[in-house]
């Protein structure tokens, strides 16, 4: 039997749903969720992303604010109005699109924004707070993968669960959220001498590494979940993961697709997150 498929647009649609009631009833206080976005520089990649993030947020009443900047932009410009977004209440979250351009500190503009605003949880004190097991924000792809191994009905508790990068977007927060559900977990990376003997003891396979199909059938342990963060562009335009979908969905059980799995879970996540902030500053003003 071949893995059974891990469909991230039909889970992204069902958990968008619920997110728009939720929407709908703060707007029904007259509270309004906001989501503001930075762009800075013209990379096409980032256009596109963030063009996906303000179309999702319209699709479940949520507001969005864009501010687009040129790639020579004074950093000091960018500090500046992130701190007016902090102190916009009417702002809940505030995301900056990266890669920024060589000139810009990226840690320093991160950590300039508000840490109740930092809903892509990239703020050192919520990557702390996600250390301690008690996080305020979840970063939004790893948010989305668990998400996943949820609705996929994947036990993590006891589970061998082996990371394939080590991002501070993905690997870092990927591996501390797996230890907080029980599982044990391997982080793996472009120095790991014999990454297969690790990829086939796990009973989860996480892969976010932007190498195309490096992760071939023959490196998965049967019965495994195999969760593809990777998007790659081969040379005939086609988009494919980091693992060979083909051979690798002979050997698990469940897996996600590429494009369709991970991706669209990431901004489903992003507008959890932002939502959440809005909730809490509600809760705040009704004390």
């Amino acid at each position: 039997m071949e893995a059974r498929l891990i469909d991230g647009n039909a889970l992204a649609t069902t958990i968008r749903g619920e997110l728009a009631e939720r929407t709908a009833a703060l707007q029904a206080r007259g509270i309004a969720p906001g989501l503001a976005v930075i762009l800075v520089g013209d990379d096409p990649a980032s256009g596109v992303y963030v063009r996906n993030k303000t179309a999702a947020c319209e699709k479940i009443g949520m507001r969005s604010l864009q501010f687009a900047y040129a790639a020579d932009t004074d950093p000091a410009i960018v500090f500046a109005r992130i701190a007016e977004l902090n102190a916009d209440p009417t702002v809940h979250g505030i995301l900056v699109q990266l890669p920024l351009p060589k000139h810009f500190d990226s840690d320093a503009i991160l950590e300039a924004i508000a840490v109740d605003k930092d809903v892509d949880g990239f703020h050192a004190e919520n990557i702390g707070a996600l250390a301690q097991g008690k996080p305020r924000f979840i970063p939004c792809t790893p948010y989305g993968v668990m998400k996943m191994l949820e609705s996929a009905g994947t036990p993590i508790r006891g589970a061998e669960a082996v990371i394939i990068g080590r991002s501070n977007i993905v690997g870092k927060p990927m591996a501390l959220l797996l230890i907080n559900h029980g599982a044990t977990v391997t982080v793996c990376h472009s120095q790991t001498r014999d990454l297969a003997f690790h990829t086939r003891r796990a009973d989860i396979l996480v892969a976010a590494v932007g190498r195309p199909k490096m992760i071939t059938g023959d490196m998965v342990k049967p019965g495994a979940t195999l969760i593809d963060v990777g998007i790659n562009r081969l040379p005939d335009g086609k988009l494919c993961g980091d693992i060979d979908f083909d051979s690798a969905k002979k050997v698990g059980a469940a897996i996600t697709p590429v494009p369709g799995g991970v991706g669209p879970m990431t901004i489903t996540m992003l507008l959890a997150n932002t939502l959440e902030a809005a909730e809490r500053a509600a809760a705040k003003e009704t004390k």
